[in-house]
């Protein structure tokens, strides 16, 4: 579904993605893993149209993506949750869902699908008229998830989606990824808890200093000695 080829993105004369290539089949959960400042993010920022790639081409079903504007994207069918979340404060649970939706005009259809959010995730529909900034940490990471479902994505791109929650609602955030995926949805999944990730995981990569060091099946990852002892010593 998603096709990466030999991507380098640069911040002024910093290199922070240097030459990385890798796929993500449809249907699948494909992590990418790291430390902080490994380029992760900017791998996502940049195959969703949010940061200009330096060289190499991001393919996604089949037509190449690389120049397209942020917007265009999205109508395709890959939206970004995005790292810290980034809701809206200032306004209703409700009405951060239905911006989600801003590429579709069919009303029935988008009153449809927020009342599935609704069933997924019944914390929100307890508070779809509370401003957005009064949720707890761990139902602003379900509202940013329901809110990029609502532009009824073929694939989600997902950064860091356990950042400063509490254990239990990592977990919960976890199996709602796994629903998601179970649903249809491909997920590709930027995530520094590598053991949480790597455990729902078909395949993933891992990045160090810009570069893919090491990729398999997630299983062979998760046992992979030298990510062992990099990255499986918590979570």
């Amino acid at each position: 579904m998603l096709e990466v080829k030999n991507l380098s993105v640069n911040y002024g004369s910093i290199e922070a993605v240097r030459d990385i290539s890798f796929q993500v089949p449809e249907g699948k959960i494909v992590a990418l893993i790291g430390a902080n400042g490994a380029g992760k993010t900017t791998t996502l920022s940049s195959i969703s149209g949010l940061l200009r790639a330096a060289r190499g081409t991001v393919i996604f079903q089949g037509k190449e993506i690389t120049r397209w504007p942020t917007d265009q994207i999205v109508r395709a069918g890959l939206a970004q949750v995005a790292e810290g979340r980034a809701i809206l404060s200032p306004l209703t649970v409700a009405e951060n869902l239905e911006l989600g939706a801003f590429i579709r005009h069919d009303r029935a259809a988008i009153r449809q699908d927020l009342e599935k959010i609704y069933t997924e995730f019944p914390r929100l529909a307890e508070r779809r008229s509370q401003l957005a900034g009064s949720l707890s940490g761990g139902e602003q990471q379900m509202l940013a998830i329901g809110r990029a479902l609502m532009a009824q994505p073929k694939m989600l791109l997902m950064d860091e989606p356990s950042m400063g929650l509490a254990p239990i609602i990592i977990n919960q955030v976890f199996e709602i990824i796994k629903r998601i995926n179970l649903g249809g949805t491909t997920v590709l999944l930027v995530e520094q808890n590598a053991n949480k990730a790597l455990k729902i995981s078909d395949y993933a990569y891992v990045m160090e200093h810009g570069e893919i060091t090491f990729h398999g099946p997630g299983e062979v990852v998760r046992n992979s000695a030298h990510v062992v002892e990099a990255f499986l010593g918590k979570g």
